[in-house]
């Protein structure tokens, strides 16, 4: 644990190194500055101590114009104000400009920490505590707010998760999530025990995955000291760390097998025992795991155990990868630009037309996350150019990443999509053949489209898949929208996507100006 770390700030130097002793006693790092504008340059070179011990009366910047300058520097920063003397009008100043407190310094600096500067440092150490945690909190819920808006799509697998969610949260069954890597599974994971009668105790997370089995047992269970080669003292697990609240293990299917026993017992009766332990610990806990490997193989073939697994396995969610779910995609999208271009001081515009095609046809193997990802670097970049080379050309390492749909992780319970009933025939609106000359080539169907691209003997076959493809989307949009009578919402039921995607899909089209 990092020592609290405190500047002095006295130019009697005698005092200062009194005061240097005096902390380093109890157990604190320390610095001495003899001027004001010493410990001000040094905040704002971005190394701002835990505390600052300031004296008032200094020569050149006194004490009240360096707290002055260390508020505006540091607003968070815990200032103990020194003085040789108790000035009423002193006082109510270093107050008014946020100091933490005010100390008088004795005739004898023997008897300076036994009674107030001793708890006045304490004191102001508990309060940067709280500031630190209070600030972490508000970036928590601020992410969590953010997570949300992302996870929660109106898809009908997303709304089916919902339902689920709502249903099993108050109870303390255990909860296995599926899905691939990027879906969001830890944010499943999170809002289970955000609605959980658990929600103000612990959100514990653990990935099997990171540690090795020796290290993974001593974090989930802790240890003794002298339980092993520099267990120098008694160390709580993550199961401690989060009685009464909720643990997440994370990619469950890579724990030992060894392990998967201890866990096992955890799980059964609630309590085990720390290595090198002789009693055991009771302990509270809701356990969620997660994983996108195939667990009934791995218990096929001995390396996961079975009575783990139906232990586990009591209530299942599968969370469908993004390109089956590609509704979301336009919606995360703007939301991913608005957020990167805030964070970064970056206003982007937002995507083109051509790119926002290009991510509803491509095949996110990395899902969400990928998706982030992205963007972020385009926001970052101010240009989508290489985004846009990445997703069309064959060489990227993008078309060589492959993608299963494991049988482990088969489709959520959910809403059922509307089957796409095949049109009645009527006439295609002609469309331009990417590549095919100056000259845009006018067809009215598919087959058009390729004995088009046959004459022009210039168009790639990836080129026409995509215009066919285009072409189809268009013409399906159309006649759903003219048989429900340009009712946006009917025709979305129709045809199985969510009102928003469809709006984004007639505008994409040019359909939007033929109503």
């Amino acid at each position: 644990m990092k020592k609290p770390y405190v500047a002095v700030v006295d130019d009697d130097s005698a005092f200062a190194n009194y005061l240097r002793t005096f902390l380093s006693l109890r157990g604190y790092d320390t610095r001495s500055y003899s001027r004001g504008d010493e410990i001000v340059a040094t905040i704002k070179q971005g190394d701002p101590p835990d505390i600052v011990l300031l004296d008032v009366m200094m020569p050149g910047m006194n004490g009240l114009d360096t707290l002055r300058a260390l508020k505006s520097a540091k607003p968070d920063l815990q200032v103990i104000m020194l003085s040789g003397r108790e000035q009423a009008s002193t006082i109510v100043e270093a107050v008014r400009l946020g100091a933490a407190d005010y100390v008088v310094k004795p005739d004898d600096p023997e008897g300076l920490g036994e009674i107030a500067l001793d708890a006045a440092i304490k004191s102001a150490i508990e309060k940067t505590r709280l500031v630190s945690e209070i600030t972490e909190l508000r970036r928590q819920l601020s992410d969590d707010q953010d997570r949300a808006f992302l996870f929660w799509g109106d898809s009908p697998d997303m709304s089916a998760i919902a339902t689920v969610i709502e249903q099993v949260s108050d109870s303390d069954v255990t909860v296995l999530i599926r899905g691939e890597s990027g879906v969001g599974k830890e944010l499943v994971a999170r809002a289970l025990h955000e609605q959980s009668l658990r929600k103000d105790k612990p959100f514990v997370k653990v990935n099997c995955a990171a540690l090795p089995t020796e290290l993974l047992e001593s974090e989930l269970f802790g240890f003794e000291k002298g339980a092993f080669t520099g267990a120098i003292q008694h160390k709580p697990g993550k199961f401690e760390f989060a009685n009464h609240g909720t643990m997440f293990l994370d990619e469950i299917g890579d724990m030992s097998f060894p392990l998967q026993a201890k866990l096992l017992q955890a799980l059964q009766d609630g309590e085990f025992s720390r290595l090198g332990g002789k009693a055991d610990v009771r302990v509270d806990v809701r356990v969620i795991t997660a994983t996108n490997c195939d667990l009934e193989s791995a218990v096929a073939a001995g390396k996961f155990r079975e009575d783990l697994y139906f232990r586990l396995n009591v209530v299942t969610i599968t969370i469908p990868p993004l390109r089956e779910r590609r509704e979301e995609i336009p919606m995360l999208t703007d939301h991913f630009v608005k957020k990167y271009s805030v964070q970064y001081n970056k206003p982007f515009g937002g995507i083109t037309p051509e790119l926002a095609r290009l991510f509803l046809e491509y095949e996110w193997p990395g899902n969400v996350r990928q998706l982030e990802n992205m963007i972020k670097r385009m926001v970052v970049l101010g240009s989508e150019t290489a985004i846009i080379h990445e997703l069309t050309q064959p060489s990227s390492p993008l078309h060589h990443w492959p993608h299963t749909t494991s049988s482990s992780t088969p489709r959520p319970t959910a809403l059922p999509l509307q089957p796409v009933m095949p049109p009645p025939a009527a006439a295609a609106a002609p469309v331009a053949v990417a590549g095919a000359g100056p000259a845009a080539i006018g067809i009215n169907s598919v087959a058009a489209v390729a004995a088009a691209a046959g004459a022009a003997g210039n168009v790639s076959l990836k080129d026409i898949a995509r215009t066919a493809a285009r072409e189809a989307e268009r013409e399906l949009i159309l006649r759903m929208l003219t048989r429900t009578r340009w009712n946006r919402k009917e025709a979305a039921e129709i045809l199985g996507i969510s009102y928003k995607a469809l709006l984004y899909k007639i505008k994409e089209n040019g359909l939007d100006k033929a109503s």
